[in-house]
């Protein structure tokens, strides 16, 4: 046998090897039900869906489904057209490696790379932002706390996330778009007043670029993507990083991420965070009396921690059992600490109508999946 037959002969008997042991790991629960809904939803959450499922340390449930409807198919080839792309490109079957927009998925990962500071003494979630960014106390704004800023409390006036989001992509520099930021008016007292929005993950991606001076981009490399074999996910690489939905990721890479949260800031034997900051980012901060200013609809009732919505009704030092960052394309991503296990639903669909109650019957039925062998 040649050189190259018994290299192809060892490569696919490493590929059924891999095979069978996804197999064993897929047959140990029922997911017939988790298969139907994602059979069923699927023209509501844009035509394409990867889910994939991660429980005793390994990957339990892996599928795509792609169909879009022919009018899925033209509003992609016009957007196409209008952003001078190839439509085929764009409208590529989902796979568990397709890179694709994670929009507020976004604001998990960023929350992450802050606590890392926290972990190393270099920030204090207490520290003014005044103490790093003088532009914020020029402008009345410097005793706007850290902690509030990864939790959406900064009471800075924002506009809709899709303005913010354009008005940052415009910034030459972040000392430029931090500049914007400080003569925003006030609309609320911090810590009281919470506004769904770009602006307290921009101040914090600010101050950890000035404590380390290098950009959030190569920070989130280092800190975050590396060491999460995360080989497939950035923040875009432009010339302002917008930490709260700039975000590019695949399925597979974020189920990595989502894995360390699950294993207390440990993946693949490395310490990434303490379990003190993944329990930390995990508490409601948005007290019952706060003023709620602006608040995505498939919220709905959620509190908010760093970074992260608590699916639980808590408040205090409890931290939530779930937690979720879902974002603007309808990505769904989850670590249920109690029942020990995590999820990732990854989508495109700016269709926002019913997403609550589908991400709740979704982790509802997976739960039910996972309770029984």
């Amino acid at each position: 046998m040649s050189l190259k037959a018994q290299l192809f002969c060892r490569k696919f008997s490493l590929l059924i090897l891999f095979m069978l042991l996804l197999q064993a790991g897929f047959s140990q629960y029922n997911f017939s039900k988790v298969d139907d809904w994602l059979s069923n939803n699927l023209k509501e959450i844009g035509g394409r869906a990867v889910l994939v499922i991660y429980k005793d340390g390994k990957l339990v449930y892996s599928k795509a489904e792609n169909e879009l409807s022919s009018r899925q198919k033209r509003i992609g080839k016009f957007i196409a057209k209008r952003q001078g792309k190839d439509a085929d490109e764009m409208m590529q079957d989902f796979t568990i490696s397709t890179r694709e927009r994670i929009a507020s998925c976004s604001k998990w990962l960023s929350a992450a790379l802050v606590m890392t500071f926290v972990d190393e003494g270099k920030l204090r979630l207490e520290d003014t932002v005044g103490k790093y960014l003088p532009i914020m106390t020029a402008n009345r704004k410097g005793n706007i706390k850290i902690w509030q800023c990864l939790s959406h409390l900064t009471g800075i006036k924002s506009g809709s996330l899709k303005e913010s989001m354009n008005v940052m992509k415009e910034m030459k520099s972040m000392d430029e778009a931090i500049e914007a930021i400080s003569k925003q008016p006030m609309e609320g007292e911090p810590g009281k007043t919470f506004h769904y929005s770009n602006t307290g993950l921009q101040i914090a991606g600010a101050i950890i670029e000035k404590v380390s001076g290098k950009s959030f981009e190569t920070l989130f490399g280092e800190r975050i993507a590396k060491p999460c074999n995360m080989l497939n996910s950035d923040f875009g690489k432009g010339k302002v990083a917008l930490p709260a939905g700039g975000a590019w990721s695949t399925a597979a890479d974020y189920s990595n991420f989502l894995q360390m949260i699950l294993q207390e800031g440990m993946f693949n034997g490395k310490k990434i965070l303490s379990k003190t900051s993944v329990i930390e980012m995990q508490k409601n901060r948005v007290a019952k009396d706060a003023v709620i200013i602006s608040s995505p609809a498939e919220a709905g009732n959620w509190g908010y921690g760093f970074g992260e919505w608590t699916m639980e009704d808590v408040i205090g030092d409890k931290p939530s059992d779930a937690v979720t960052s879902p974002g603007l394309f309808g990505s769904f991503p989850w670590v249920d600490t109690k029942k020990q296990y995590a999820g990732f639903l990854m989508t495109f669909n700016l269709k926002s109508k019913g997403r609550n109650e589908r991400y709740k019957e979704l982790k509802k039925i997976v739960d039910e999946a996972l309770a029984v062998k």
